[in-house]
């Protein structure tokens, strides 16, 4: 008596009576089918962001958040803009670097990399490459005694391993009487690498700062330097902060930019992801589409009765609105809570899964990462529920529209 008319009569026919348990069934799989599309659409982009999440931070780990070089040449005043850099509200490290693309040999095994100078003593404010030593340590790196750090891959393939000598050719040649001849030096390898990325353990190596500008012919300038901020996403706007700041002419550019291909592959394969899954709760909304139409066609006397006292085409149409878009709203909402939870622990549910059944989802050999990266992101959740809630809305406009058409004296001629 307190509710408001529709709303009251649409609750009243969603409840299951004696002679229609099989629509009440099919209203139950497509609340059913609701639930299990926004938990699948919850969970796997979850999955999905924390495994984008994990390479990002591969990535970054060893590439920075905003790299400082010259126009021209080699940054020769690299201290001054350090301490430039430094004044940034928003960085929290910087470091120089020394950079080029050589060759590594060693006996028959060759294979070319990026040479990377750095200073050991500044390194871990950029880069937490330390962190992820199988041998040695970034402090074995010594001005002067021409050590080398290499990635694991590498590694294996010049076939060397911790205190083995490389040698490392430049694409810099020095003239000699029998003509120009490549710089090359031996290195004695001092640690190696893995950081899960092979873009890096295949083709990265370090050395000392002071070895690489001496190898590269770069006096006392470096390549540029390279900065760590606070908040990553930050990356472009920092950037052209400092480009502003900085005197002179410099060339700056962010992680954005550097792997934009590769980031917009990623964001593009969880959007159709997103897409592709929403198709689930596609096919439960047009579930409630035939529950709607088979009760439609069930209510017809009942329909023909309200329109006779009173009813008008848009109540009747209101009533039935109100029972699809209960349907749809009640497995919304635990659609939400299941996606949710699962989402939060999917890390121990899929721990417990390969104790109990002793398989492996992720090889650590092949995948590098041994547990299931999950990264619940409100803002998906938020996208999902209203995305399913309008789903099911807009199903119940057809049904609703078709009992809003029902004619009384038709409705009742043969009752």
């Amino acid at each position: 008596m307190y509710k408001p008319l529709e709303l009251f009569i649409g609750l009243r026919y969603t409840r299951a009576k004696r002679r229609n348990h099989f629509i009440s069934f099919i209203s139950l799989t497509s609340m059913m089918g609701i639930m299990l599309g926004v938990v699948a659409l919850i969970t796997v982009l979850s999955v999905m962001n924390g495994f984008h999440k994990e390479v990002r931070e591969r990535i970054l780990g060893m590439a920075s958040h905003a790299t400082i070089t010259a126009a021209r040449g080699g940054l020769k005043n690299w201290e001054q803009v350090m301490e430039l850099a430094k004044g940034h509200p928003h960085v929290v490290g910087e470091a120089p670097f020394a950079e080029g693309q050589v060759m590594l040999a060693n006996g028959p095994n060759v294979s070319g990399a990026v040479l990377r100078g750095v200073l050991p003593e500044l390194e871990p404010r950029v880069s937490d490459v330390g962190e992820h030593m199988v041998y040695g340590a970034m402090t074995d790196l010594e001005p002067g005694k021409y050590r080398i750090i290499i990635g694991r891959e590498l590694a294996n393939l010049l076939n060397v391993m911790p205190g083995d000598k490389v040698t490392v050719v430049t694409p810099q040649t020095t003239i000699t009487p029998a003509g120009a001849m490549p710089r090359f030096k031996r290195f004695t390898v001092a640690g190696i690498f893995e950081v899960g990325m092979g873009e890096y353990d295949r083709g990265m190596a370090l050395v000392h700062l002071r070895d690489a500008r001496k190898l590269q012919r770069l006096g006392d300038a470096v390549t540029g330097v390279r900065l760590k901020l606070d908040d990553l996403y930050l990356a472009p706007r920092v950037s052209r902060e400092l480009a502003n700041r900085l005197p002179g002419r410099y060339r700056i550019s962010d992680w954005t930019y550097q792997h934009r291909n590769f980031f917009s592959a990623l964001a593009m394969e969880k959007r159709m992801m997103g897409i592709i899954l929403s198709l689930i709760v596609a096919v439960a909304a047009f579930n409630i589409v035939s529950t709607l139409v088979m009760v439609v066609t069930d209510k017809q006397a009942d329909i023909a009765i309200l329109r006779t006292l009173g009813a008008s085409p848009r109540s009747i149409m209101a009533i039935f609105m109100v029972q699809g878009t209960t349907i749809g709203l009640i497995g919304t909402l635990l659609g939400i809570a299941g996606g949710i939870a699962l989402a939060l622990n999917l890390e121990v549910i899929v721990k417990w899964v390969e104790k109990t059944f002793g398989i492996d989802f992720l090889d650590a050999n092949i995948y590098y990462i041994s547990e299931l990266p999950s990264d619940l992101h409100w803002s998906d959740v938020g996208i999902i529920s209203m995305g399913a809630f309008i789903m099911t809305v807009l199903a119940t406009l057809y049904p609703a529209w078709r009992a809003a058409r029902t004619q009384p004296a038709e409705a009742l001629r043969y009752e």
